[in-house]
């Protein structure tokens, strides 16, 4: 069953309700008795298993990304040549 949030129009307060899709919504504060007035929240979705994007598409195209870019990287030992030849005063 979803979670719901209303928050009271009279007073601030917020209350969080278990409620099925098809229940009336609440209408009076149990706190003060005002109006009440329901909230739109972000939902608390986790994608877990095999078939999304995190765990089975992400995996291979940054891993093989990470591999081509290590193996491009100079070395440190090798001497750096200048841009322009020395000018002479």
């Amino acid at each position: 069953m979803p979670l719901y949030e209303y928050q009271c129009q009279e007073c601030g307060e917020k209350t969080e309700v278990v409620q099925r899709f098809d229940d009336a919504p609440l209408s009076i504060c149990a706190s003060c008795g005002g109006a009440l007035k329901k909230l739109i929240s972000a939902p608390a979705i986790q994608f877990k298993g095999s078939g999304f994007y995190l765990t089975d598409y992400g995996r291979s195209g940054s891993s093989a990304a990470t591999k081509s870019s290590t193996s491009e990287t100079p070395t440190a030992s090798e001497p750096s040549k200048p841009s322009a030849p020395p000018k002479a005063d």
